[in-house]
């Protein structure tokens, strides 16, 4: 779970699929920040809080491998599943005219959310992300096969609690320029480590993955004719630039940017440039 208390004070949330903890701070607009696979809120440490001086930021520990609340056994953890359980988040929230700021897996929960969800999201801000047929990325794609395992979902869990395996292109290594912080690392590595039912919920969200989900969300992007910025970090290792053009091109409000000297992780390498780009965004509103 996030443990970064800037993000604000921890409250938990009970969805169709299971209870969501996330943290919140500042008011005005509401923006809700989307992690990917593996990581947790906070991966927005840097960004959010800076951006809670204007906005009502919204930061959960969505279920995907680094939450701390395993989810109920039915609960759907396909693409259109996790999107689901941010659509159903919003709802129990009571939001309206969000927008939704997302990045790595995340991101590809974002395009079916909008393009299948839009109802409450006003605006859209995607930063590297899965898309098209880099789901999962290629480094990561033994997890499809490790997750056909109770034993070697358990492996993964035990060794990505170590600094050199955590920095293998395999892991961590290829989405951020510098090391993070070890305690975010552990926040990000113990609960699959320690929590049978997070491990499961990675598992069955590993082997329902599946490429027509990213090629459909992003066809579904033509649908969502409100404002949209694609930012791709322009030392990216795992997301190939033209994709975020691609995404930008099928969006009818979207632009693109390059953040410069980051890789996957934006909010880790260059969240000052983040945090500009969506004031500014918001700004253009």
């Amino acid at each position: 779970m996030a443990v970064t208390t800037a993000l604000g004070e921890r409250r938990t949330v009970d969805t169709p699929a299971g209870a969501v903890e996330y943290r919140e701070s500042g008011s005005g607009p509401p923006l809700v920040f989307v992690h990917g696979v593996g990581v947790n809120g906070d991966l927005w440490r840097a960004v959010a809080p800076p951006l809670a001086h204007e906005h009502r930021c919204i930061v959960p520990d969505l279920p995907f491998g680094a939450h701390s609340h395993p989810l109920r056994e039915e609960a759907d953890l396909s693409l259109p599943g996790m999107a689901r359980i941010v659509a159903d988040f919003m709802d129990v929230l009571g939001l309206e005219e969000v927008t939704v700021v997302a990045n790595d897996t995340g991101g590809a929960v974002a395009q079916w959310l909008v393009g299948h969800h839009p109802e409450r999201v006003a605006g859209l801000v995607l930063t590297s992300c899965d898309a098209f047929e880099k789901f999962p990325p290629t480094p990561q794609r033994y997890l499809e096969v490790a997750a056909r395992s109770r034993a070697l979902m358990w492996v993964v869990g035990w060794t990505v609690q170590f600094k050199f395996v955590q920095r293998l292109p395999t892991a961590y290594g290829w989405v951020t320029r510098r090391p993070v912080d070890p305690a975010i690392m552990r926040s990000y590595t113990t609960p699959i480590r320690t929590l049978p039912g997070v491990r499961r919920d990675l598992q069955r969200l590993l082997l329902a993955v599946d490429t027509r989900y990213t090629f459909e969300a992003a066809e579904s992007l033509r649908s969502f004719d409100k404002p949209a910025l694609v930012l791709w970090a322009d030392g990216d290792k795992i997301f190939p630039r033209d994709h975020g053009k691609q995404l930008a091109e099928l969006l009818p409000q979207g632009r693109f940017e390059l953040v410069r000297d980051s890789r996957t992780f934006i909010s880790e390498d260059q969240p000052d440039q983040l945090v500009a780009a969506v004031r500014g965004f918001m700004a253009r509103e």
